[in-house]
Parts: structure tokens; C-alpha cells; sequence
């Protein structure tokens, strides 16, 4: 009797499980869109996942966008980074030392693996670069040496043979006279390297007593403006006798020639510039300015941009160079500046596409 009533229990447990079992399988395929079958998709939801965990978000903290030459920075930069599979978020200051902190404040919130900065005062930059720190983010310097700082690359042009290339144009014109040099920004750490290399050739010459430096002015926060102001003060201070003058970018050494042209001294004095603007470019063909100096921004942004996400993944980047920012030696990669004047144009700046050639001559035949 209790065998019997054993096997019946038996049975009775085992057709429960198998509704309840019936009952889960039906609950399961009601969840499912009509006439597909069940899958298992969690290993996609964590492939998805990982895959946005691995991309690589870049920030650019730019001084300034007022200049032609930075808003082709952004362009190139911003174009470099996305081919590398990466993304970026740009924010500029221009020039505003405080919102520039500020705003790199903000880039280091969003979570960016790294960041990279244009500074506009190279010694103010360095509360950005300890901040960056803190937050385990590391700080690649743009350009411009961000001073005093920590920085873990610095990548730019050889700026001081930047100078070196405009004195060595404009002394081989002129030997002998009275020179002009309108710096840059005192701010920027770049104005001090141009100011060097230029120097660095004129001073033999002006301890031979052959050049004399008739006047020596910055220009502050680059404004083009405040370097007019500078060339009407030097042209008055020498009552129009100067032989030469050397500005620190182009957009100064527009301006020094807008100076010139009111005094009907344009086209008569050599002038150097540097950055190979456009308006640089037509002014040399026109023959008011003398010469400038090409630094091939592609390559700059380009080897900025594949140095920036390379350091963001984890890699180590080897460099033979560094450079003394005032607290340790930066590890740096300094790209080669091009000297150009009239005859090599077509070769350099218009056969690297940086300018069209209809533009730079404006549409006249050459």
C-alpha cells in the first residue's frame, strides 16, 4: 500500500514540473516578435558596449580662432583625429587666459582620455596642465610651449630657426641699416623663439656696428592693430629712415606695410613675416613683403593628431628631442619651417595645396 502510494506521489511531482517547464517555454516565445526564433543577444549588448568604452575622445584647448592660420588648425586637427578613429571636442578662448582655464576645466569633466592645448599665456597654461594631471589625463602642448608645467609632449615647428630663416632673408637684402622688429605676443612662449633666431643672426652684424636696431617693440596678444601702432611709433621715432623690418607673424607684418603704405615707403623697405598666410602670399607677388615662413600645418596637426590618440591608447611615444620649459626637459618633436619668397612659391606653399594658385595670384596669369 504505501509502495503504491509512493509511485503515485511520484508521478503527480513529475507532471507538475513538466506544466511549469510548458508554461516558462510559452511565457518565453510570447516575448519574442512573431515567427522569429529565440536569441541570445547579451554578447552583442557587450560588444556594443565595449566598443564605445574603447573610443577615444580627444580635447582641444585653442588659444585663439581670430587668425586664419587657427581656423585651419581646427579643420585639420579635428579631421586627423576622426580618421583615427577617434572623436574630438574643440573650444577656444580666444585670447581670455581665464576662460581658456575654464574651458579646459570643462574638457577635463566630460572624461576626454587627453588633452591637447594652444596656450595663449604660456605660463597661465600651467594650472591646466596640473589640473589635467590630477584628473589622470595627460597634456600634449600644440604649437605653443605651455611654461613651468609638467607637460608630457610638446610637438611644433623649429621656432627659432623660424627667426634664423627671416633674418637670413632680410639680411642678405640688406647688410647694412637700420632694422625694425615687431615681436609678438609676450605672452606666447613662440614670440620669445622667433625673437631668439632672429638675433641669433642679427647680432653678429650689430656688434660689427653694420645693423643697427632702431626699434624693438612687442606686440601685445598679437593683435595686428597694436603692431600698426608699433610701425607708426618706429617710422616717427626714426623720421621715416629705417632700412629693414622683421615682424613676427604675418599678420603683423601686414600691418607694418599698412604703415609703410601711408608713408609711401611700402614695396621700398624689405619685410619678413611668417606663417604663409594668404594675404602673406599675395602681398610677396604683389612685392610689399619680402618674404615668410611656411610651416606646413597638415604635417603639424596630422603628427599632432596621430601623437595625441597613440598617447591616449597607452603607447609610449620615443622622441630624440626636449625642449626646457622652465621646470623640466619636454620630450619634442619640432617640425622643419620652409623660408618663402617670390621665386620658390609655386614649389612650396601652392604646390603643397595650402594655397590655390588662383588665389594667390589672384586669378592673373603666371
Amino acid at each position: 500500500m504505501e509502495l503504491r502510494i509512493r509511485r503515485l506521489l511520484t508521478m503527480f511531482v513529475m507532471l507538475a514540473l513538466f506544466f511549469v517547464a510548458l508554461g516558462c517555454e510559452k511565457m518565453d516565445r510570447s516575448l519574442q516578435p512573431e515567427g522569429k526564433p529565440v536569441q541570445n543577444t547579451s554578447f552583442l549588448q557587450d560588444e556594443e558596449a565595449t566598443s564605445k568604452e574603447e573610443k577615444i575622445k580627444i580635447g582641444f584647448s585653442m588659444d585663439t580662432l581670430e587668425e586664419e592660420r587657427w581656423l585651419r588648425d581646427r579643420a585639420l586637427f579635428k579631421a586627423a583625429v576622426e580618421s583615427l578613429g577617434a572623436e574630438v571636442e574643440i573650444l577656444a578662448a580666444n585670447g581670455d587666459d581665464a576662460l581658456q582655464v575654464l574651458q579646459a576645466e570643462t574638457l577635463i569633466s566630460q572624461g576626454v582620455d587627453l588633452l591637447v592645448v594652444v596656450p595663449h599665456n604660456a605660463e597661465a597654461a600651467a594650472t591646466i596642465v596640473k589640473k589635467a594631471h590630477l584628473a589622470g589625463i595627460k597634456v600634449l602642448s600644440y604649437d605653443r610651449l605651455i611654461k613651468n608645467a609638467e607637460i608630457d609632449l610638446y610637438v611644433s615647428f623649429d621656432n627659432e630657426r623660424v627667426g634664423e630663416l627671416q633674418a637670413e632673408a632680410i639680411t642678405k637684402i640688406v647688410p647694412k641699416g637700420k632694422y625694425v622688429y615687431i615681436g609678438g605676443a609676450d605672452t606666447d612662449n613662440n614670440a620669445h623663439l622667433f625673437k631668439k633666431g632672429v638675433f641669433h643672426v642679427l647680432q653678429p652684424l650689430i656688434d660689427k656696428g653694420d645693423i643697427t636696431v632702431v626699434y624693438d617693440q612687442w606686440t601685445k596678444n598679437w593683435l595686428p592693430s597694436n603692431a600698426y601702432a608699433n610701425m607708426q611709433e618706429a617710422l616717427i621715432a626714426n623720421e621715416g629712415k629705417i632700412d629693414a623690418v622683421i615682424a613676427a607673424n604675418d599678420a603683423t607684418a601686414g600691418m607694418a606695410i599698412e604703415a609703410l603704405m601711408e608713408t609711401g615707403l611700402a614695396g621700398k623697405i624689405p619685410v619678413a613675416g611668417q606663417d604663409a598666410e594668404l594675404a602673406a602670399a599675395q602681398r610677396i607677388v604683389e612685392g610689399t613683403q619680402t618674404m615668410t615662413v611656411y610651416k606646413p600645418i597638415p604635417t603639424l596637426a596630422e603628427e599632432a593628431a596621430r601623437l595625441a590618440v597613440a598617447m591616449a591608447r597607452g603607447e609610449f611615444i620615443d622622441t630624440d628631442r626636449k625642449v626646457n620649459n622652465g621646470k623640466v626637459e619636454v620630450p619634442s618633436v619640432l617640425l622643419p619651417p620652409i623660408a618663402v619668397n617670390r621665386s620658390n612659391m609655386d614649389e612650396t606653399v601652392i604646390a603643397d595645396g595650402f594655397h590655390s594658385k588662383v588665389d594667390v595670384y589672384k586669378g592673373e596669369t603666371r
